[in-house]
């Protein structure tokens, strides 16, 4: 007789039962385990506050046609025509119309890129040598004018930055150049410093050095102006 012949079919099939409980069980654990680990594991990520742009540094003529060679001053935070023009035409678009060119002499401007997305819509820029100034910034609105602005070099300190500002938004002038307005400016801290009491280890530096003078700009205050972000 075959051995398995004296095995109960009772106990055959009440072992298979209990082993189907068992893998039931187990499933059980193993799904609770599934729904677990994802709401321990897996934390939400911090929601991060998007960080704004700084102003444009500007003071502009707004009041009547401008005279002089200037229309206003920009002091950019940068050389990075890329990163600054945004925030520049932000301001001026709503003011004189859309800006669509800008011109640039390239001297201190190490990348000039051919178009600058501003704003939903697009700078296209040239740059021209010897026709543009150095320090100058020329702006076009089509169909609207054309504005310059003396451009005050990044590292320029807040104090001669100001002055620079007042003198090229002066409604009335000043009649000079953007380059001749940072020279006059340049040459007008050169004194203020030569004017100053020496200390006792500076005394003997200067004896020999004539006196010097300068056509200094001198920025008015008038309703006329408009300055930003300073």
């Amino acid at each position: 007789m075959d051995s398995t012949e004296g095995i109960s079919h009772t106990g055959f099939h009440a072992g298979s039962s209990s082993a189907r409980d068992e893998t039931r069980v187990a499933a059980k654990a193993a799904r609770r385990r599934v729904r677990i680990m994802p709401a321990t594991l897996h934390q939400p990520l911090p929601q991060h506050e998007p960080v704004a742009a700084p102003a444009a540094r500007l003071a502009m003529k707004t009041d009547g046609p401008s005279r002089g060679l200037l229309d206003g001053a920009w002091w950019p935070r940068s050389r990075d025509l890329l990163s600054e023009l945004p925030a520049l035409t932000d301001v001026l678009d709503p003011l004189w119309g859309r800006i669509t060119r800008i011109a640039v002499n390239p001297k201190y401007w190490p990348v000039i890129p051919h178009e600058i997305p501003v704003g939903g819509h697009v700078v296209k820029v040239g740059w021209f040598t010897p026709e543009i100034d150095p320090h100058k910034l020329l702006l076009l609105s089509y169909g609207t004018g054309r504005w310059d602005l003396l451009v005050i070099p990044p590292e320029t300190e807040t104090e001669s930055a100001a002055r620079l500002m007042a003198a090229a938004s002066d409604y009335d002038g000043p009649p000079l150049t953007a380059s001749a307005l940072i020279a006059a400016d340049e040459t007008r801290h050169a004194v203020s410093a030569a004017d100053r009491p020496l200390k006792p280890d500076e005394a003997g530096k200067h004896e020999e050095d004539g006196p010097a003078s300068a056509a200094v700009p001198a920025g008015t205050d008038r309703a006329s102006r408009l300055v930003i972000g300073m």
